[in-house]
């Protein structure tokens, strides 16, 4: 048996881990108010330029799965730092790009790296802290990697209006290198025992080529029409990728995804419940900045002010999901997160007057961000350490997709509908239909939890399940 990590290790392992998940979210909220910028000087259209957010977002949304079973199988510290030197080397080829295809392919290798970092840095914390520590130190590193997702719009906009958007790549570099020393110097080595070291390849094959080209077909519906033939194509070939995905998965020897993990009722509820709630942040947060300037006409630094108060709820969510853990089961906590945010996103649409609009839209944050931050620390509640990459790598498949999924159902119904309603009724109508869809999410696990107790599927006093095969899940 391992000796256990002593507290030097496990505070060394913790501190990479925020760092770079700090810088993951930092790059990516900082950059959106980049595009226009980037445009300009690389002498293409904003259309072109969002290329830059679409690559990442392409890339990462591809290599969750496999980044986190590879941490699984050939060991979380390799991929860790390999994960880091793939975003420090795209952070550097970004910030020298002298064209926007150097820029989208530097994007790329971020996105890769970033892909890796996720789900294998949840999964060091998961197998370096023991288990009654585990949920407060996940909580926390969540809390300190969306202080990055606070900071992003103003960091962003500062050095945009400064230095120059390369600037926000060249920020990064410094900050992951330490991360890549803290790293080297403390976070120790582990892996699934009962996993050869043998990568299901037709199988990452088969998820990567489905997961870019639902994402590809969403991009490009909004723009091109969803009657488009590549954007038809697009789909059928995501359809079928994922289709033979599932069937491989079922017949491999090594599967990159076991299926099992399907039958464990409350990782489904808190994977379900948290891809409902990133869903909502999504929609909340792209229908608020349209509002906020084309409706209260506030200027993009004022827009911002405002969202500060959102972002910062975020940011304390990690902490108060953790320690609300202590004391709940996760399903839970992930309900009363989503009756919040439904709540507050109803909210929304019927206060007019600042001083109730600010408050509601940070009650909004608060439960949301609850809602997706926490799934990630409830699914290692849920889950053997030893598959602590797999799990994670499947929830953030999951969020990253069906919040795409929702951006694109948005855009599509503000495209429908925008000419014949006024822009206000529709961004409130839009805003109702999301709170009504996560108070629902929310209504549905609390009585799958309380039909599962009646028959006995779940204990009474957490939501752990024994798994089929005598796994715990």
């Amino acid at each position: 048996m391992p000796a256990e990590p002593s507290r030097a290790v496990r505070t060394g392992a913790f501190v990479a881990s925020a760092l770079i998940l700090f810088c993951i979210q930092l790059d990516f909220f900082a950059l959106n108010l980049a595009v226009p910028a980037i445009s300009k000087e690389l002498g293409v259209t904003v259309s072109a330029g969002q290329w830059v957010l679409s690559s990442y977002m392409l890339a990462i949304g591809c290599f969750f799965i496999v980044g986190g079973r590879m941490g699984d199988i050939f060991g979380r510290r390799g991929i860790l730092l390999a994960g880091i030197g793939l975003f420090t080397v795209g952070s550097v080829a970004c910030a020298l790009a002298p064209n926007l295809g150097y820029l989208v392919g530097g994007r790329i290798v971020q996105g890769v790296g970033a892909g890796f970092l996720f789900p294998v840095s949840v999964s060091v914390i998961s197998n370096t802290f023991p288990a009654d520590a585990r949920a407060r130190v996940l909580g926390a590193l969540f809390g300190i990697a969306n202080i990055g997702t606070a900071l992003g719009p103003f960091v962003g906009g500062g050095l945009v209006e400064g230095p120059g958007w390369r600037w926000i790549f060249w920020l990064m570099t410094p900050l992951t290198v330490l991360a890549l020393l803290i790293s080297l110097r403390y976070v120790p080595d582990s892996r699934d025992d009962s996993a050869p070291r043998d990568l299901d390849l037709v199988g990452c094959f088969l998820i990567v080529c489905c997961l870019a080209t639902l994402t590809l077909s969403l991009e490009r519906g909004s723009a091109r029409g969803w009657g488009h033939p590549g954007v038809v194509l697009s789909f059928v070939v995501a359809l079928v990728t994922g289709v033979l995905f599932v069937v491989r998965e079922r017949l491999a020897r090594h599967p990159l995804v076991d299926l099992r993990l399907f039958r464990n009722i409350p990782y489904v509820l808190v994977t379900g419940m948290g891809s409902v709630a990133n869903m909502g942040y999504a929609v909340t947060i792209f229908i608020s900045t349209l509002y906020l300037q084309g409706v209260r006409g506030l200027s993009p630094l004022m827009a911002g002010t405002v969202f500060l108060a959102p972002a910062l709820m975020v940011a304390l969510s990690g902490p108060l999901g953790a320690r609300m853990a202590q004391h709940m089961r996760p399903t839970t906590v992930m309900a009363l997160a989503a009756a919040v945010a439904g709540t507050g996103m109803y909210a929304l649409t019927l206060v007019n007057a600042w001083w109730a609009y600010v408050p509601v839209f940070a009650c909004c944050g608060l439960g949301l961000g609850l809602g997706w931050t926490f799934s990630s620390v409830a699914t290692q509640q849920l889950v053997a350490p030893a598959r602590a990459g797999e799990a994670s790598g499947v929830l953030l498949t999951f969020l990253v997709t069906l919040g795409a999924v929702a951006l694109a159902v948005t855009a599509a119904a503000l495209t429908s509908m925008a000419p014949h309603r006024p822009l206000s009724e529709i961004y409130d109508l839009i805003l109702q239909c999301g709170g009504i869809v996560v108070l629902a999410a929310a209504v549905i696990v609390i009585i799958s939890v309380h039909l599962l107790l009646r028959k006995g599927r779940l204990s009474a006093q957490s939501d752990t399940q024994e798994a089929p095969h005598g796994a715990r899940l």
